[in-house]
């Protein structure tokens, strides 16, 4: 899948929730630790708004001031009155904490049947990898009726994984792992957005949580580990996709946070402590290594590490389509 330059970002598509009083339709297994208790707490929290509003109009026309001389009532206390007005809110709080919190574990104990899936979130985008199958991909992709047990981390700063439909949200930390869960019962294309300020194309940052049956994703996996690609074409997807670097490195020429990638296979660079390097195999392996180790002069140094992130194959399909951009004009 390929991902668009920055400058024609994705952005999420209008659903007919949005702009609603009510919570999006449920489709997971998730939404039941949730939509009650947000309900109720929306009805309990309406309830009393109006039921205080109603008796303060009431204590404004009821005992207003109707003279020059009326004189304030003396106030006794009434100890009936003082003890429900403690307790009935105190009662409704411990109820509010032991549902809430029954349904925090529920959202964040995945049944034992759970798919594995790793989630890892970088500016701007989201990447999920199948480590029993083999496969990544930019958008997440699971069968209708399976639990999807989701560990995610971030390379960079602090984003969040956040799925409207399912009510599930957690934020995605670097050097930490975070866990949620899901069921969706029914096929279907869900919106996954980033709920926490990453920077400048954080709204932006977006995918969906495909839903499909069994056979179809059978035969998707299937599909994704025989795709019959080319290096240069795998190295395009990567670039696009799992390595994130569009998101830095323009391959139009345009400056970003890092230099372009057009024509810089076989270009001299300077680097930031002076010294001069010929762009090569190894200085791309060893960028994506070790990238804090020969630092492009005038840029800074923002690059993570892809060591671990990327194999052999991967790389040396990354460095094949790179040597493709250096005769190209553009992409």
């Amino acid at each position: 899948m390929n991902w668009p330059l920055l400058q024609d970002p994705p952005t999420a598509e209008p659903a007919a929730w949005m702009g609603s009083f009510w919570l999006p339709p449920a489709a997971s297994a998730t939404t039941d630790a949730v939509d009650p208790i947000f309900y109720f707490l929306l009805y309990l929290t309406s309830f009393f708004f109006f039921l205080i509003i109603a008796v303060t109009f009431f204590f404004i026309v009821r005992y207003r001031k109707r003279s020059d001389n009326q004189k304030t009532s003396a106030l006794h206390g009434n100890l009936p009155l003082e003890i429900a007005w403690s307790v009935i809110p105190a009662i409704l709080l411990v109820v509010i904490f032991v549902w809430g919190f029954n349904g925090f574990m529920a959202l964040h104990v995945p049944p034992g049947n759970s798919m594995d899936v790793r989630v890892t979130a970088q500016k701007w985008q989201w990447s999920f990898d199948y480590p029993k199958d083999g496969v990544s991909s930019t958008v997440l992709k699971v069968p209708a009726g399976q639990p999807v047990r989701l560990t995610m981390s971030a390379v960079d700063v602090l984003h969040s994984f956040y799925v409207p439909d399912f009510r599930i949200k957690a934020d995605v930390i670097p050097n930490r792992y975070t866990v949620l869960w899901f069921q969706a019962d029914r096929p279907g294309s869900h919106q996954v957005m980033c709920a926490e300020y990453c920077g400048r194309d954080h709204s932006r940052m977006l995918t969906k949580v495909e839903v499909v049956p069994e056979k179809e994703y059978r035969d998707w996996l299937a599909g994704q580990k025989k795709s019959g690609l080319s290096l240069v074409d795998l190295g395009k997807e990567i670039f696009a996709g799992k390595g994130g670097c569009k998101a830095c490195h323009s391959v139009d020429g345009s400056r970003l946070v890092g230099p372009s990638v057009k024509g810089v296979y076989g270009k001299e660079e300077t680097l930031a402590d002076g010294r001069k390097i010929t762009v090569d195999d190894e200085y791309i392996r060893k960028s994506l290594m070790n990238p804090m180790a020969d630092i492009v002069a005038t840029y800074p140094p923002a690059m993570p590490p892809y060591a671990g992130r990327l194999d052999d194959e991967e790389v040396n399909a990354l460095i094949e389509y790179l040597k493709s951009l250096a005769d190209q004009p553009k992409e």
